[in-house]
């Protein structure tokens, strides 16, 4: 089955707080069931990592919830929150023929995906934070890494969002004349 998704690509953390999304005045879930997490695990090429089972859904739905916290709030409260997923994973550093390299380790194969869609946050923190964006739409609830050169993007899509805005503000000043 396809990613039914309107909008995937977005780094890990982020692609899956997009897991949630609006559809004619209603949130939608991905992660309702482990069906929708073999989509989500395919999506991301994550489905070597564990099968999509109950335990690895109900991880996922934490890590999801740990980050949509730190995004959404105060990442001062939510890190114990983000902590917790992290602590059931590591980095390994290890030499290759290529040279350094880091290799991640999870206490359980049902954490992997958890776990690096929480590491994948702190990378963006480190990289950004101020290019984690929720859609600027009203009735939007995706979220988007900023990689505009200027760091104004304001919708997860130009196409869809932006243009329904863009409509909503010529409907509105036609109505005035």
């Amino acid at each position: 089955m396809s990613d039914p998704r309107p909008h995937i690509g977005e780094p890990l953390a982020l692609d899956l707080l997009n897991t949630r999304w609006m559809r004619d005045g209603a949130v939608q879930d991905l992660l309702t069931d482990t069906d929708g997490l073999a989509i989500w695990l395919a999506s991301n090429g994550l489905d070597h990592l564990c099968p999509a089972d109950d335990t690895a859904l109900r991880h996922l739905r934490q890590a999801r919830d740990a980050i949509k916290a730190a995004v959404d709030g105060s990442p001062k409260e939510a890190a114990p929150l983000v902590d917790e997923v992290l602590a059931h994973g590591r980095i390994r550093a290890t030499l290759t023929a290529d040279g350094p390299g880091e290799v991640p380790e999870f206490r359980s194969p049902a954490w992997g995906p958890a776990w690096l869609a929480a590491r994948n946050y702190l990378t963006l923190l480190v990289t950004a934070p101020d290019r984690i964006r929720v859609c600027a739409h009203e009735a939007c609830v995706l979220y988007f890494f900023d990689t505009s050169r200027n760091g104004t993007r304001r919708w997860h899509s130009m196409a869809t969002c932006g243009n329904r805005a863009k409509a909503s503000r010529h409907y509105a000043r036609a109505k005035e004349d």
